[in-house]
């Protein structure tokens, strides 16, 4: 191991330990027993509001939004690359514009984290024995506390991914997807033994979660090779022969991204009609998991999200313009407007196939407890955050011990 990885490895631990700490600093001015017994029932209120929001918040601390509200303000960001031109030009200013727009995400994450915070924080005072003293100064010591939260654990993330190995957010989410693993676990075994659930429901649950999770890293792996010939041509005194190669596309080209998005949206749906409508209100009811209207929002969140963050990345326009400047072709396709069509065809079914996958897989603990009545903790969010991490850490990490040495 060279002393760089060693270095790099060191920061990404001492950076996760950070974040399991900051997990066990409670939020001020809630009464954390009276919290704990609201968390068992998940489902419910504003525990569900949370755990649909940071991917499932057992205490109520200083981390409890997590990065999801980083995350969305990222990708809105860059969404609004698509519609408007000023903003477009500006990302594609070199160095100063990516600069520029991860300092619009910062400002909108402390937008979006605020608003978030001041629901729960309304929605917290609604529940009866958890808020000590409720009134004006709780809810704003929870507004800058749960967005300071979210704006340090952004901080951390960036600090994993410039001097750590591997990226930040996925790490800092795996690390607390792990951290729930056994009491998810212990969870599962005492409903089962509770309900009696069949062992051939168990066997056939366990098949269902194995094959997910091959099919899963199967589809994160999985790359479409489009072929592109380079014709011969000259560049400045040097003759560059005609030569082949090809555009790699992911099947699932927005990665976690869409369902951190969707879970977002949703979290701030649920927030605004409960403080609206009450947080036991029918339709708070059915948007919660495993009911019919949040079945049927949820994936199409998914797939939306998906196809947004595609097109906010990938320009079939832009990426024909670059290959024709570059001598480069699709077979048989002559350069320019027929390769942008070509290439957004190809794209958009690429992006369907994408989205679809991550619809499905992002419903199964869902459509496990609604029809099997088994609960499942490690599939949906949790397994595509979980193979995402790993397989970047992994490539990561074998980049780093094949480079040189640095003196």
């Amino acid at each position: 191991m060279t002393p760089s990885l060693a270095q790099r490895i060191a920061v990404t631990v001492g950076a996760l330990l950070l974040f399991r700490l900051g997990e066990y600093i409670p939020l001020p001015g809630v009464n954390a027993e009276a919290w704990a017994m609201l968390a068992r029932g998940e489902g419910s209120g504003i525990a569900g509001i949370l755990a649909a929001s940071s991917g499932g918040v057992r205490r109520l601390a200083i981390f409890a939004l997590g990065l999801v509200p980083y995350v969305s303000a990222a990708v809105l960001v860059q969404l609004a690359t698509i519609v408007s031109p000023r903003l477009r030009a500006r990302a594609r200013d070199g160095e100063r514009g990516r600069a520029a727009m991860i300092r619009y995400a910062r400002y909108f994450t402390v937008l979006l984290t605020a608003a978030q915070a001041w629901g729960v924080a309304n929605g917290l005072e609604h529940v009866s024995g958890v808020v000590a003293h409720p009134g004006p100064l709780f809810v704003l010591s929870t507004v800058v506390t749960l967005t300071g939260g979210t704006m340090f654990l952004a901080w951390l993330a960036d600090q994993i991914t410039a001097r750590g190995i591997g990226n930040g957010i996925a790490l800092i989410l795996l690390t607390g997807i792990v951290a729930e693993l056994p009491a998810e676990i212990a969870a599962a075994l005492v409903f089962m033994r509770q309900y009696r659930v069949a062992s051939e429901q168990i066997v056939v649950v366990a098949v269902i979660v194995i094959a997910v999770t091959a099919a899963v890293v199967a589809m994160e792996l999985a790359r479409r090779r489009l072929p592109i010939l380079f014709s011969a041509r000259v560049v400045g005194t040097h003759q560059l022969d005609e030569r082949k190669s090809d555009l790699s596309l992911k099947l699932n080209p927005a990665g976690i991204v869409p369902v951190l998005l969707a879970s977002f949206v949703m979290a701030i749906l649920v927030t605004g009609i409960g403080f609206f409508a009450g947080f036991d209100s029918g339709l708070i009811t059915q948007l919660r998991p495993a009911n019919s209207v949040y079945l049927a929002l949820y994936p199409l969140l998914i797939i939306l999200g998906t196809f947004f963050y595609t097109a906010s990345v990938l320009d079939p326009d832009e990426s024909a313009e670059n290959l024709r400047r570059l001598g480069g072709s699709f077979p048989g396709i002559a350069p320019g407007e027929p390769t942008a069509a070509s290439l957004d065809r190809i794209v958009s079914r690429t992006t369907l196939l994408g989205a679809i996958y991550l619809a499905l897989v992002c419903l199964l603990p869902d459509l496990l407890l609604r029809y099997l009545q088994v609960p499942v903790y490690f599939g949906g969010t949790a397994l595509l955050i979980t193979v995402c991490a790993l397989i970047d850490l992994r490539a990561q990490f074998q980049a780093e011990v094949r480079s040189p040495a640095r003196p």
